[in-house]
């Protein structure tokens, strides 16, 4: 007996990937990393400011924290899976 050969369908292409996208989250960013520079700097010029001043603490930690959002934006920006 023969078998008669199933219709197979041609493979779709792969998704492409936005470039646009991912070059704007990447440049957001890095623009979002700046808050946690000036944190770190600004916490290396007088730390015993910010032992003295609650208020300071907290603005220091939220940039930093700002900063820390800008590493993660890159780091999905550039890691995301490929379809």
């Amino acid at each position: 007996m023969t078998e008669s050969p199933s219709p197979s369908r041609p493979p779709t292409p792969p998704s492409q990937r936005n470039g646009c996208l991912q070059a704007l989250a990447i440049l957001v960013g890095i623009v979002l990393l700046l808050p946690g520079l000036c944190a770190i700097i600004l916490a290396g010029l007088d730390p015993h400011e910010m032992m003295v001043d609650p208020g300071w603490l907290l603005g220091i930690l939220g940039m930093l924290a700002i900063g820390a959002g800008g590493v993660a934006l890159i780091w999905w920006a550039l890691r995301r899976p490929r379809p």
